[in-house]
């Protein structure tokens, strides 16, 4: 496994991070055994945010009492717009993790590129954190790509975080490059598109070729844990195997798809968009009966009340179409359950 050094923060890690966005679902007994595993096994830069609600708390039940604190890098992240809120997210983070500081603070799924004099006194809050040393590094997060190349070209942050995949587009790969020569660390979010890559040699060979850039991996039980631990020794490189498969799947998935991200939730009509907006291609490339059963057909049902307020597209970080996705993914279910489409 190749070691990354994260810009100029100097953060040098294996290209293998954790991402505790799932283990919010776990019973705390259960991630407490996942994170020190991946510990054991070698992962040491470690991702959550607030907004898990009590994903924080297990990380600071995992670590707070190992005496291994100078040993991981942990980031975390505040969605606050005001100074007053960034200070109570700090302090609730620094409390919920039992640490005294933070190794990268990040800004999350920031709307703009966050300035100093811009009236929020975000920025300036940072810069004050890193001062006190209750944060090392100054990062931020971003899901649409002009926001993304306005932070970049700004030279205030230390990190972006940012979906990245061997889905993503042209303009998504000069963004890292942008990032490699600003000295900026590059850490990729949705490394699996939201569940839709299965192949997770794949996507570790695809993170394999581009320098710079730290994975994390969301990660909820104990199998998908020993799979990327796996890599740790034998990490996959780019075949020609490998490649002609990822061409492939670009050209099956071009075009526009739901990643499963959620910011577009919840729907006046109480759909769930973040499943039923993509649920042709979950049926196809994670197939399970649970796709096909009453539930989720009474789900889909729902698509039928849209009320094409658009609420959805206004939250969607992709600016995707939602609402047209919805009615398509729809009528192809029905096919499906009509016995017309083979899946």
């Amino acid at each position: 496994m190749r070691q990354i050094t994260l810009g100029k923060t100097g953060i040098c890690v294996p290209q293998n991070g954790f991402g505790a966005l799932p283990i919010q679902r776990d019973t705390k007994e259960v991630a407490v055994e996942i994170l020190r595993n991946a510990y054991k096994g070698g992962m040491r830069y470690f991702d959550t945010a607030r907004a898990y609600s009590d994903s924080e708390e297990k990380i600071g039940a995992a670590f707070g009492d190992m005496g291994i604190r100078e040993e991981i890098y942990i980031a975390t992240k505040t969605a606050a717009t005001t100074a007053e809120d960034f200070w109570k997210d700090l302090e609730t983070s620094l409390k919920n993790m039992k640490t005294d500081y933070i190794d990268v603070y990040q800004l999350h799924m920031a709307a703009k590129c966050y300035r100093p004099g811009d009236g929020s006194g975000l920025y300036e809050a940072m810069v004050e954190a890193k001062e006190k040393g209750l944060i090392r590094h100054i990062g931020i997060t971003a899901h649409k790509i002009g926001v993304a190349e306005e932070i970049v070209e700004s030279g205030l942050y230390e990190t972006l975080q940012y979906p990245f995949s061997y889905l993503s587009s042209d303009r998504d790969m000069k963004l890292v490059e942008s990032c490699l020569s600003h000295g900026m660390g590059f850490i990729a979010m949705k490394g699996l598109a939201g569940g839709l890559i299965n192949r997770s040699d794949a996507a570790m060979a695809f993170m394999n070729e581009h320098d710079g850039v730290i994975p994390i991996w969301g990660i909820q039980h104990m199998s998908e844990l020993d799979e990327w631990i796996s890599y740790m020794d034998e990490t996959p490189t780019m075949t020609g195997e490998i490649a002609e498969f990822i061409e492939k799947e670009k050209k099956e998935l071009s075009g526009d798809f739901c990643r499963g991200c959620g910011y577009c939730m919840p729907c006046p009509a109480g759909i769930t968009i973040n499943q039923c907006a993509r649920m042709s291609l979950m049926v196809r490339r994670a197939p399970s009966e649970v796709w096909l059963s009453e539930y989720w057909q009474k789900e889909m049902e729902k698509i039928n009340s849209c009320l094409n307020c658009r609420a959805c597209t206004t939250h969607c970080p992709y600016e995707l179409d939602t609402p047209n996705l919805l009615r398509k993914n729809y009528e192809d279910y029905q096919r499906i359950l009509r016995g017309e489409v083979q899946v």
